[in-house]
C-alpha cells in the first residue's frame, strides 16, 4: 500500500500526544472522530508516529508522521 503526502492540522497541548484533528484528501477535507490506534518506531534513523483514525464518515486511515523531516503521509486502510 501505497502511502501519499497529506496536508493535515494537529493540536500539541503540554503534557499530551499529539492530536490529528483533520487531514485533506482529493482537495476534501476530512474530519477526524476518534484515533483508534497509536504506536512509534522507526525508519532508520528517522523516528515514526503512526495514528490510526476513523474519519466522520466512518472511513479508516493511517497518518504517519516523521519526527526528522516534519512530514506527514496518509495511508487509507482496508476494513473487510
Amino acid at each position: 500500500m501505497k502511502g501519499e503526502p497529506v496536508r493535515i492540522a494537529v493540536v500539541y497541548q503540554p503534557g499530551a500526544k499529539v492530536k490529528p484533528v483533520w487531514f485533506e484528501l482529493n482537495r476534501k477535507q476530512h474530519k477526524i472522530e476518534r484515533t483508534t490506534y497509536f504506536w512509534k518506531d522507526h525508519v532508520g534513523d528517522a523516528p515514526l508516529l503512526h495514528f490510526t483514525v476513523v474519519t466522520e464518515d466512518e472511513a479508516l486511515y493511517e497518518l504517519v508522521f516523521n519526527v526528522s523531516d516534519q512530514s506527514w503521509m496518509l495511508y487509507p486502510q482496508r476494513t473487510e
